[in-house]
């Protein structure tokens, strides 16, 4: 399935026996990279996660085999041990093998978990970064990650470990002058605004919520750390969200174009 002019550069089409950890972007289609859009239109299996839009999903090999490995907050359709050595199971068939990834690989989707198990089993591959949560979903909703009158520095972190928790350097992301960026955090969204507070920043200090940033389903809901969880509650908002907490919030009205 040829999706790119030929006089693209490129580094081959995919091959056999190889894994790609390709990074599919917040969601909207025309944010993937040239490499991922032609690697998923040829691969010969494409293994996905619950965050890869239908958009995306639709430029894939129509003959290709799809197997769906996502994951849910307390449900994974494929716990991640096993999907570690399904990627090595896939490759030794010798077919090329796409694991499809929402946002980046190696930002919270454990991309180094299953290159290691790859590396350990021979098993050739490449990753191929993209549009991270943090970076496309923030653009679409009108709030930059820095900006010079705000913030000097950007911190992501996950909503929640391994597990299930959320033990965060609180001390650390309760400072001014910086953004801090929330993968995960829907459902401890009480206990991240409760922590900031006691940890120094105050009630009032500026947090926004985006509920699938970059697609048409996308709702952005403002106010403070001491308004935002009613807020985002009587919104109703559902996963997948981005959290973002720092005074560039304040530009969003001002910025906003998605929506």
């Amino acid at each position: 399935m040829n999706l790119l002019p030929e006089t693209l550069p490129t580094r081959g089409n995919a091959q056999p026996g190889t894994v790609y950890l390709v990074g599919a972007g917040p969601g909207d289609p025309e944010l993937l990279t040239l490499r991922a859009l032609r690697l998923i239109g040829a691969a010969d299996v494409l293994v996905y996660d619950q965050l890869v839009s239908d958009a995306i999903l639709e430029l894939a090999n129509p003959v290709a085999e799809r197997i769906y490995a996502g994951k849910q907050r307390g449900h994974h359709t494929v716990p991640q041990e096993e999907l570690n050595q399904l990627l090595v199971r896939l490759a030794r068939t010798n077919r090329s093998v796409v694991r499809l990834k929402g946002g980046d690989p190696y930002t919270f989707g454990r991309g180094g978990e299953e290159v290691e198990t790859l590396r350990e089993n021979g098993v050739p591959f490449e990753v191929v970064p993209g549009v991270t949560a943090a970076a496309g979903v923030a653009a679409y909703a009108g709030i930059p990650l820095t900006h010079r009158n705000y913030a000097q520095a950007c911190v992501f972190v996950t909503g929640h470990l391994k597990d299930g928790s959320m033990n965060l350097d609180w001390p650390g992301l309760a400072r001014r002058r910086q953004t801090v960026i929330v993968y995960m955090g829907l459902h401890g969204l009480p206990y991240l605004c409760e922590q900031m507070i006691a940890h120094g920043l105050p009630p009032n200090w500026p947090a926004a919520i985006v509920q699938q940033g970059t697609t048409p389903n996308q709702r952005t809901v403002t106010g403070t750390l001491a308004t935002l969880p009613a807020l985002a509650e009587a919104a109703q908002l559902k996963a997948p969200t981005l959290i973002i907490v720092g005074e560039v919030v304040r530009l969003k009205d001002k910025l906003a174009w998605f929506e």
